[in-house]
């Protein structure tokens, strides 16, 4: 297979680990082994005494289970784990889709979520948000862009990289769209439960679709990168099984350290997201002072969940504006143009502790341009 370069990947491969602050981030702040074993009495013990054989290739039992407690209607042999969401993501998309389907995806977004569908010779249509609607995708015009060999509708909610959050009306409705058309649903929940509003949470798509796939991850809300260990949740058997047999030719199975001490997180993930979601609400509130004052030069749609936006740079393209802060400051932030053509934008992560010194490098920035 021939596949486009990922811009976003190649982009953090050069400047990730060189700089002093990651603006950019869109996980959430991380902890130690140590840190995740101590919430656990006798945590640390057994993972002295863990194996490090060969696990199950659909995920160790335990953890599966663990997995399950997110959902309402899903049970083990319904959860396929992966090293990571973008295993996942390859692995969905080879096995739903063929040379020549129709999918359709919420866009902007990561840039699998179209590219290896576009890599096996499928027609890709973008439904695309926009800004001036708040990041909100238009429901009529995804029913125009249905055609009869769609097999996909692919949605990303919380969003990557806007921060907007689908109202229930709206995610109800592309579970109807999907439906009566008998398109599988493939929803990428990676920031679901870092809602700053718990009525806001949606239900996850597979709990609600008995033809959509969820996907989740470790490394977003739970602030466990690390780990690299992400799942699909589906009622589809027969996609689970596709992807068990296209697994074979990848990982095979995951990490079993990795998946002892996600299952760990897992049992303590309500302690994680509240942790994480304080650390969003003190950073949300330097943010918000940070773009009153440079409301002439830089404006926002504030994001209802997560810990990402992707502002608006008045009057200037964010490429190069991006490129002089991180040879200034050593403050890096991501060009919208890894998304495609958002010269304009940036993303901004705020799930670290460490952004209020990095605002204030941004600050000096702005203050030697005379802004």
């Amino acid at each position: 297979m021939k596949i486009s370069h990922f811009k976003l990947e190649r982009f953090f491969a050069e400047y990730e680990f060189k700089v002093d602050y990651v603006l950019c981030c869109s996980d959430c702040e991380s902890m130690t082994i140590n840190e995740l074993l101590s919430l656990e009495p006798g945590a640390a013990d057994r993972f002295g005494r863990h194996r490090l054989g060969y696990t199950e290739s659909n995920g160790n039992p335990s953890l599966r289970g663990e997995i399950c407690d997110i959902y309402k209607t899903i049970k083990p042999d319904q959860v396929m784990v992966h090293s990571g969401a973008e295993e996942a993501i390859f692995l969905f998309m080879n096995a739903a889709l063929n040379a020549g389907d129709h999918a359709i995806v919420h866009y902007p977004c990561y840039q699998s979520l179209f590219e290896v569908a576009n890599s096996i010779g499928c027609n890709v249509a973008k439904w695309e948000a926009r800004e001036e609607n708040n990041w909100a995708p238009d429901i009529d015009e995804l029913k125009r862009l249905i055609q009869s060999n769609t097999k996909v509708i692919v949605i990303n909610t919380p969003h990557n990289p806007t921060g907007y959050l689908a109202p229930h009306e709206t995610f109800q409705e592309i579970i109807e769209i999907a439906r009566k058309n008998g398109i599988i649903l493939f929803s990428d929940e990676v920031y679901r439960e870092s809602e700053y509003r718990t009525e806001d949470r949606l239900p996850a798509a597979c709990d609600v679709y008995e033809n959509a796939v969820s996907l989740g991850v470790m490394s977003k809300t739970y602030g466990l990168a690390g780990l690299r260990i992400g799942w699909i949740a589906a009622h589809n058997k027969d996609i689970l099984n596709k992807i068990a047999t296209l697994k074979d030719y990848t990982t095979i199975c995951n990490s079993a350290p990795s998946e002892f001490l996600a299952e760990v997180g897992l049992r303590h993930r309500e302690m994680l997201v509240k942790r994480n979601k304080e650390i969003i609400a003190r950073n949300l509130k330097v943010l918000d002072k940070f773009f009153e004052r440079y409301f002439d030069k830089l404006t926002w749609r504030r994001p209802k969940a997560g810990p990402i936006a992707f502002p608006h740079l008045i009057g200037e393209e964010a490429g190069k504006f991006c490129d002089d802060l991180v040879k200034s400051e050593s403050v890096l932030l991501l060009p919208g143009t890894v998304y495609g053509d958002y010269k304009n934008h940036f993303r901004i992560g705020f799930g670290r502790k460490n952004l209020p010194e990095a605002i204030k490098r941004f600050e000096n920035f702005l203050a030697q341009r005379g802004q």
